[in-house]
């Protein structure tokens, strides 16, 4: 599914979302425009230079070991259906990984934090090493992990420059999580991240 062109021009200030920025874990069931969705994966993985490769976090090495997944909820997303979605950034589209509302499942998988399960859509980053240790080895790991710091902010930025809000979990069980989402066990996640309008 194609996505709407991201934009580039905002109406918050970055410092005014700096200092608004909070992590939520309340949520209400409203569902999410299909521009926000776009603007939400644009932020974390996007490529954001014209005819070019580059994206809005640094890579080490422009290697670029990331991927993001989208867990939307049933009335989630505006044209979309529930389900467990890959985003591929050089075409600014999603491709379907299962039609099913997992949220629960996702929270389940995060030691039942069910708060999760509440937000329309949840965000998870995950790094396939291997395509950074391939040149820097078992610093690789460490590279990846920082490209993950650099994309949850950008994700929280951008929620709040879109008048929502975002949360962050680092606690969960790995294999629960790829299981749940059934996605490629190279896919190693690191950060999920619930966003809607704060409750």
């Amino acid at each position: 599914m194609k996505l709407p062109p991201a934009k580039t021009k905002g109406t918050i200030a970055v410092e005014t979302a700096i200092k608004q920025r909070r992590t939520v874990r309340s949520y209400k069931p409203q569902i999410l425009s299909l521009e926000q969705f776009s603007q939400l994966l644009w932020s974390a993985q996007g490529i954001t230079e014209t005819n070019g490769f580059k994206r809005g976090s640094p890579s080490a090495g422009a290697l670029y070991p990331m991927d993001v997944y989208a867990v939307a909820g049933q009335d989630g997303v505006e044209q979309m259906e529930a389900g467990v979605y890959h985003y591929e950034a050089k075409r600014h589209m999603v491709s379907w990984i299962t039609k099913q509302d997992l949220r629960d499942r996702v929270a389940r998988a995060a030691f039942s934090q069910m708060w999760m399960a509440k937000a329309p859509l949840n965000l998870v980053i995950t790094a396939e090493y291997s395509r950074v240790t391939v040149k820097y080895r078992n610093r690789g790991v460490r590279y990846a992990m920082i490209e993950a710091g650099h994309i949850g902010q950008n994700l929280f930025l951008q929620a709040e420059a879109l008048g929502l809000k975002a949360g962050i979990v680092g606690a969960f069980h790995d294999n629960k999580l790829i299981k749940a989402m059934k996605i490629p066990r190279s896919h190693e996640p690191l950060l999920i991240m619930p966003v809607g309008y704060a409750g």
